[in-house]
């Protein structure tokens, strides 16, 4: 009887009560609500990225690292060419003969050889020229007429042999079209020793370079310490010092001609109203206060057409 009582006093509103809380309904709920799909895509998304496998290609390795681009990778050597430096004490000497040259110097003083590898597959017309130049002769005599204190000396500027600049065989150097070619200018001066055509530093005189037959020969060499960035996208690298670094250190370490600031102002006025003596007498300036010249150079076989220099 008494359960009887309590299931007629049982209340319908108490059930509903309970089957509204009940899990398998809350669950239920929350499958269909759009933001509960939403977060568990999202969640299944990052758990899948944190858990991708990493490829052997992808992976970086001690070994990968600093290993050199094809941009920053030294090219092959293809030739040789030695060039032998002296100073002329009696250059600068009041008596000494007219048209003297410097190739005749009979007091000079040997400083040592540099050896210059050349990249003939990268520039082939450049390093032909320089080979032609220094193999028939004609940068012997040579003056280092220009000398800029950590970065580079400059020689080859065309002019008088007299006064130690260059006379070039037409028939023998071609003209260069490297120079408007923009991979000639892959590589940079990032270290001493480097060997290249100078373009952006070229300083023959105006009547020279407006000759159609006009043909560039001068060069330059990084003496460092450091890199020269400036000499970037400007000049061709064609080589590097393969020996001689202390020879190099020691033209280096030659004092040079600095004009005061009131002669560079003066000179910067003339130039304005078209004087022709400005740039004589910039042409003095950063010059070697010893006559350092090229007294031989030549070519020297390479056993193996190509190898990479070992350099420290």
């Amino acid at each position: 009887m008494a359960s009887i009582i309590a299931a007629s006093t049982f209340s319908p509103h108490l059930f509903r009560h309970r089957r509204r809380f009940s899990p398998p309904q809350a669950s239920r709920t929350d499958d269909h609500h759009p933001f509960a799909r939403r977060n568990l895509l999202l969640s299944t998304a990052t758990m899948s990225t944190f858990l991708l496998p990493i490829s052997p290609a992808s992976a970086t390795t001690p070994e990968t690292v600093g290993s050199p681009t094809p941009s920053t990778a030294s090219p092959k050597i293809t030739d040789r060419i030695f060039m032998d430096f002296s100073v002329c004490p009696s250059y600068f000497r009041s008596d000494r003969s007219i048209g003297f040259e410097l190739s005749s110097c009979s007091d000079s003083e040997p400083l040592g050889r540099i050896v210059f590898g050349l990249y003939g597959k990268l520039v082939p017309i450049t390093v032909a020229n320089f080979k032609t130049m220094c193999k028939s002769g004609t940068y012997r005599g040579t003056l280092i007429h220009k000398l800029l204190e950590g970065q580079y000396f400059a020689a080859g500027r065309q002019g008088r042999k007299d006064k130690g600049e260059v006379r070039i065989p037409l028939d023998l150097v071609s003209k260069n079209s490297e120079t408007v070619n923009p991979k000639s200018f892959q590589l940079t001066h990032m270290k001493p020793g480097t060997l290249s055509l100078s373009l952006s530093e070229n300083d023959d005189y105006d009547e020279v370079r407006l000759d159609p037959e006009y043909r560039n020969v001068q060069f330059l060499v990084t003496t460092g310490p450091g890199p020269c960035p400036s000499l970037d996208n400007r000049n061709i690298v064609f080589g590097t010092v393969l020996e001689g670094l202390d020879i190099l250190t020691a033209i280096a370490a030659i004092p040079t001609y600095k004009p005061s600031d009131e002669i560079r102002q003066f000179n910067d006025l003339a130039g304005f109203f078209g004087d022709e003596r400005a740039q004589n007498a910039r042409g003095l300036w950063n010059r070697p206060l010893k006559t350092v010249y090229i007294s031989d150079c030549g070519e020297l076989m390479v056993i193996k057409p190509t190898f990479t220099p070992n350099l420290p």
